[in-house]
This record gives structure tokens, C-alpha cells and sequence, in this order.
């Protein structure tokens, strides 16, 4: 894995709808539309926010974060409304003696079901194993998460199994968590 690529200069991607790129603090408004929304986190290990100071203060962790080389979230913007944040996509837990990284991806409401999250999670594995030479990539995923599971599977990863009561996740308790993986290999 070259982490370089992924922590040197923040990496830009760009699908053929999308942009994943850098979130700040002008994106406020955007970033607080997704994480106050409790449908949003139904499924994820992530309490909903319901105060924008919070939100403001966490934009701020996901620079830090960047800065201390141990994950990368990305804005997700459609290039028909290019400032406007529709989305979340992240990269976390780089295990470099392996070579492996999850990932993990949440959208706002207002855009579930038009095939963003899809396109972002192709676009995100594209530079992961193409640029920053990634040899595996996982996805963890609660078992009713039907739509999640849509989307990796459309995008050639395998369900390796489930991890029964296996996380401690904000505000779920213990979970039972699916995996989902993808090799090099397999994405050639």
C-alpha cells in the first residue's frame, strides 16, 4: 500500500457524476442535513447530531484525522450541483501489513436510491486499489441493511460472512456485523 497517495495532499476523485473532495467548514449546512438525521444512522455505529456546533466541531476532527494519517473522509458532490455536499465517503483502519482498508459511505436522505452511493463506493475503490495500491477492501454492515448490501454488491465485493455480536456500536449496543470484501484480484 502507498499510504502517501492517500494522506500527502488530499486526493480528489472524480467519476463520471461525481466528485469526491475535501469536506470544510462551508459545507456545514450540508454535513448537519446528514447527521441529524436519524434515518440516516439507522444502521451505523454513528449517533445522529442534532446540535450544528457539534457538526461544526467535527469537521474539524475529519482534518485532524487526515492530518494524523488515519482516515479520509470525502465529500460527495455531483458535478450538476458541484458545492453541494450530498454525502459522506470514508476510508479508515489502514492496515499496512496487510495491506487492507474498510470503508464505509452515507448519503442524505433526499439522495437515497439514485445510484450515488454506488458510483461514489466504484470511484473510491477505483483510487484505493489502482492509486494507492490497496490489496484488500472491506466493508462491515448490519444485517438489515439491505440497501448497503445492495451497494457493494453491485460493486463486485463478496459477503465473507457474518461476525455474530461481534461490535460495540454508539447508541446499537452489540451488533451483529456482515463482512464484505473485495480483493485486487478480484476488481481486475
Amino acid at each position: 500500500m502507498d499510504i502517501r497517495v492517500v494522506f500527502d495532499g488530499f486526493p480528489v476523485i472524480e467519476s463520471q457524476n461525481l466528485v469526491l473532495n475535501k469536506i470544510d467548514v462551508t459545507h456545514l449546512e450540508e454535513v448537519f442535513d446528514v447527521y441529524r438525521n436519524d434515518n440516516v444512522f439507522t444502521y451505523c455505529g454513528i449517533i445522529p447530531k442534532h446540535k450544528k456546533e457539534t457538526v461544526k466541531t467535527m469537521i474539524g476532527h475529519f482534518d485532524r484525522d487526515f492530518q494524523k494519517k488515519s482516515r479520509i473522509k470525502w465529500g460527495i458532490f455531483t458535478k450538476e450541483a458541484p458545492g453541494k455536499l450530498v454525502g459522506i465517503m470514508e476510508a479508515f483502519d489502514f492496515n499496512q501489513k496487510v495491506d487492507m482498508v474498510t470503508i464505509g459511505y452515507f448519503l442524505a436522505e433526499s439522495h437515497w436510491g439514485k445510484g450515488i452511493a454506488t458510483e461514489a463506493v466504484q470511484a473510491c475503490i477505483g483510487f484505493l486499489f489502482n492509486q494507492a495500491k490497496v490489496n484488500r477492501i472491506q466493508a462491515e454492515v448490519m444485517p438489515p441493511n439491505e440497501q448497503s448490501k445492495k451497494v457493494l454488491l453491485k460493486n463486485g465485493f463478496l459477503k465473507e460472512g457474518t461476525l455474530r455480536q461481534a461490535a460495540l456500536w454508539s447508541g446499537k449496543g452489540i451488533v451483529d456485523l456482515e463482512i464484505y470484501g473485495m480483493l485486487k484480484h478480484d476488481y481486475q
